[in-house]
């Protein structure tokens, strides 16, 4: 019983983070069923983190411009951190806009943090997906003619063709979920949950 109050003190305290957590479980679960995060989720998620900047800035008494900023700076940093991999073919747009709409709501340095933590758990992942399908060799090969078509190549059209091209012959890693574990984890980590 003790538990269960002090949960909801937590949830009632920090409800802002219990929100991105739980539109972060319902993305994971709907990527891991349909490899792809939808619009409907990510765009009202993106779009509420910015009005809630703005009024809980403005709440405090501060200037509801600088919640605003932080926010859209949050988005940016998002953006930034998985649009390299969406332009060569890497990941779903879906993805993007999911760590978007998480910027947008707990802002740039958390973002980063947390994407850190989400390329950790995607490797993990890809890496137990491989071992458990075995099929090591294949991917061991296919991971260094990518890393070596980034190197040569350059051109981020030119790699999304070629992502294209491979995309049927490749196991395919929703990415949602890495980024859902990653940033609920440091979540918890850093004891933004209680």
């Amino acid at each position: 019983m003790e538990f269960l109050s002090s949960l909801a003190d937590s949830v009632v305290t920090n409800w802002p983070v219990w929100f991105v957590t739980i539109v972060l479980v319902v993305a994971a679960i709907i990527d891991g069923i349909q490899l792809k995060v939808p619009n409907w989720l990510t765009f009202p998620m993106i779009i509420s983190g910015w009005v809630f900047s703005i009024g809980s800035y403005a709440w405090a008494g501060e200037p509801w411009y600088h919640g605003l900023g932080w926010s859209l700076i949050g988005t940016v940093v998002g953006l930034a951190l998985l649009l390299p991999a969406y332009s060569i073919g890497g990941m779903g747009a879906g993805d993007v806009k999911l760590l978007m709409g998480v910027g947008a709501w707990v802002h740039g340095s958390t973002t980063f943090y947390a994407f850190c933590l989400s390329g950790i758990v995607g490797a993990v992942l890809a890496v137990l997906m491989v071992l458990a399908r075995g099929a090591f060799t294949k991917h061991y090969y296919q991971f260094w003619a990518i890393l070596g078509e980034i190197v040569t190549v350059r051109d981020p059209e030119r790699l999304s063709e070629i992502a294209a091209e491979r995309k049927s012959s490749m196991m395919l890693l929703p990415y949602g979920i890495p980024i859902a574990i990653g940033t609920i984890a440091y979540f918890a980590l850093t004891g933004m949950l209680v």
